[in-house]
């Protein structure tokens, strides 16, 4: 029996959202004839996605609120050759994955030729901008929560929701003697990961302070040993040169090595984002840190309602791991946490086990199921 044909859109250009849809449209796959149109990461790429040859997903990836400001002319460029892209194909269902905003643009037009909407990974609605909600309701006909309060967030509002929950409450480290010996590593070293963001300004903003916090570890502990996933090549590029003159002991390989890295890891220093709930998920301790420049921080500390920034905090609504941001984000302050945290590891055991159940939802072959019925 032939599978019913289905047209999709898709926009997954975050590292970690492209992850999130490629598993998804995987799922969808065994279900239906899909044809795939848009932009998205590598994973989605390899699922025989159809994308204009001068769209580059890396575009995509600018942050906070002054970043896309100054882009703005490629990515409205961008908003039109998809949108163009879209509407010649008929698509029947428009998946967006992470960027609420930029996607919404596409959930309004495409509301108007009929097109089913999907937007995986909740706007952060529960945190700031909850005015985000009417237009939510009005243009998106599914929205799939990674977390259960996300969900119970929407249920409360009579809005569609469903709780697909994240990949990570499956993950599990990696054997340590399968690490060190694919990558060649020294078992009595203490091996720390540091994971500066998956964006080019993070990087920027973040590296050279983590570098400089690992000097002075290092100056303490001449058995630290640095690991570093950079999320792709380009910004394993941009990182390199930050490393060669920091005396530092250090291996620095592409994002596929993430997940060995942190299970190896006691303690990890952090960008905020996904990268902390995957240290989480591993066993790995974070030390969340976030900076951006005064003007970005200067409006978002004003709008965000929650007390906490980091996803491993807000799944346990307890500020149990360190946040340090904007001017507490120093090379001292790392050191600091890094210590405690180091010497009192045993303690964080019983709430790691409850970050990975509170990540435990329906799954993606469930929500592929609802695709097809919107």
């Amino acid at each position: 029996m032939s599978k019913k044909q289905l047209k999709i859109g898709i926009i997954a250009a975050e590292h970690s959202g492209d992850r999130l849809g490629a598993n998804l449209i995987s799922e969808i796959q065994d279900i239906y004839d899909v044809e795939l149109y848009g932009l998205g990461g590598p994973e989605v790429a390899k699922l025989g996605i159809s994308t204009p040859h001068d769209m580059n997903y890396q575009d995509l990836q600018v942050m906070g609120l002054i970043d896309p400001l100054l882009n703005l002319p490629k990515l409205l460029n961008l908003r039109k050759n998809l949108l163009k892209l879209f509407v010649q194909h008929s698509i029947d269902i428009f998946i967006g994955v992470d960027s609420p905003d930029f996607n919404m643009f596409f959930y309004k037009k495409l509301k108007k030729i009929n097109a089913k909407t999907i937007q995986v990974v909740s706007p952060s609605v529960w945190g700031w901008r909850e005015g985000r909600v009417r237009a939510i309701e009005s243009y998106i006909d599914l929205t799939m929560c990674l977390f259960q309060f996300e969900h119970d967030y929407y249920s409360a509002k009579k809005i569609n929701s469903f709780f697909l929950g994240h990949p990570f409450s499956s993950l599990q480290p990696s054997p340590l003697p399968q690490v060190l010996n694919q990558y060649h590593l020294d078992a009595s070293k203490d091996y720390i990961s540091i994971m500066p963001g998956s964006r080019k300004s993070e990087v920027l903003q973040m590296m050279p302070i983590f570098v400089d916090a690992a000097q002075k570890i290092h100056q303490e502990n001449s058995n630290a040993y640095f690991l570093i996933p950079a999320a792709n090549n380009e910004l394993a590029k941009l990182i390199q040169p930050m490393l060669e003159l920091s005396g530092l002991n250090y291996r620095l390989l592409s994002s596929s090595a993430a997940r060995d890295f942190l299970s190896i890891s006691k303690v990890s220093i952090v960008t905020s984002g996904t990268a902390s709930l995957e240290a989480a998920a591993l066993g790995s301790l974070p030390i969340i840190c976030y900076k951006t420049n005064i003007l970005n921080y200067a409006i978002l500390s004003r709008m965000i309602k929650t007390p906490f920034i980091g996803l491993p905090n807000l799944l346990l609504q307890k500020h149990l791991f360190p946040e340090l941001v904007q001017d507490k984000l120093t090379a001292d302050s790392i050191c600091v946490h890094y210590y405690k945290m180091s010497s009192d590891s045993l303690e964080y055991e019983p709430h790691l086990k409850s970050i990975k159940l509170a990540m435990k939802g329906k799954g993606f072959a469930e929500a592929a199921s609802l695709v097809g019925s919107l």
